[in-house]
């Protein structure tokens, strides 16, 4: 039996080793933010560290999750994943984002409470402390996932960032809140600042949901891409004109199909040559992709049936 291979695109085996390789960074600052903010939060009573603290556990779990979601999105296809697996990637950031939601309620909740009755921050030294290396180690995560986008559309790391991001503002945020009220003397800027945090994470979430559905309900490329697929396709004058031009992302591989018009009076072995040379250099934009060209003879060909028969415009 043939069995799909894993590519061996020098590429894509970088950018799959980058991939993980910022995954578990991500892990490792995602634990160390939480220990860190937990302990102080215990000791200063904090409601806007706690609402950064909580963002963080989120982050740790959203991490987690990207970390393994990651790993089996770049598994080749197999017997019963005959696309692969990088709608994985998708999934995660499908949970991600309802755990987000969840946070922003409860945070919301908490300080809702807390401008009702507010009360002082304990140890507000440690506090600002252990915000401003949080600051430090976000902004550099997001650093490396930012360059790391550059290379990979990871819908799982891209998800990851948005988090990590509004982490940023959050630790911003809960910096200015805990240093307003303890030294200004306004406990309820503390809970003021639980509640922006609350409204960021929330925003974050709608944003993710919206990234992962896209992949989920294949949706199809930006219509720059599909703009250099069709260019990319035609370069060689062989191929008179393409047609049913469908993509659609799914984690990091990215399938693409459309028909071909080609000379009628063409053999198949050449009609075959002219298909392949169009499929390289495609792969040249898109080194991870699937991709499918089916040739029609120009002016004979009857039109394709079935769930997607050609009655719209490509």
């Amino acid at each position: 039996m043939l069995r799909p291979m894993p590519s061996t695109d020098p590429t894509n085996a970088l950018n799959a080793a980058l991939t993980r390789r910022v995954t578990l960074l991500s892990v490792a600052t995602a634990f160390i933010l939480v220990a860190g903010k937990l302990a102080i939060w215990l000791a200063s009573g904090s409601v806007a560290l706690m609402a950064s603290m909580a963002d963080s556990g989120l982050d740790l779990i959203a991490s987690s999750a990207t970390f393994f979601a990651v790993r089996y999105a770049a598994a080749p296809p197999d017997a019963e994943h005959r696309y692969g697996h990088g709608k994985a990637e998708a999934f995660a950031s499908l949970v991600q984002a309802g755990l987000v939601f969840a946070s922003a309620a409860l945070i919301g909740q908490e300080a809702i409470h807390r401008l009702i009755d507010p009360r002082p921050v304990a140890e507000e030294g440690l506090a600002l402390a252990v915000m401003g290396l949080s600051i430090v180690m976000t902004g550099g995560l997001i650093t490396a996932q930012t360059w790391l986008l550059r290379r990979t559309a990871s819908v799982a790391v891209s998800s990851d960032r948005t988090h990590y991001a509004a982490d940023l503002a959050s630790n911003v945020i809960a910096l200015a809140g805990i240093a307003g009220a303890a030294l200004l003397g306004f406990p309820a800027l503390d809970a003021v600042a639980a509640l922006v945090i609350g409204g960021i994470l929330l925003w974050g979430a709608i944003s993710v949901f919206r990234e992962a559905s896209d992949q989920l309900l294949d949706h199809e490329l930006p219509n720059a891409s599909r703009a250099r697929i069709v260019d990319l396709a035609l370069q060689d004058g062989a191929i008179l004109d393409v047609h049913q031009v469908r993509t659609r992302a799914s984690g990091p591989v990215v399938h693409i199909q459309m028909h071909a018009d080609v000379d009628p009076d063409l053999s198949v072995e050449r009609a075959h040559e002219i298909i392949v040379a169009a499929e390289k250099r495609i792969l040249t934009a898109f080194p991870a992709a699937d991709i499918l060209i089916h040739a029609d003879p120009r002016g004979r060909a009857e039109p394709h049936g079935g769930a997607f028969a050609e009655t719209y415009e490509a």
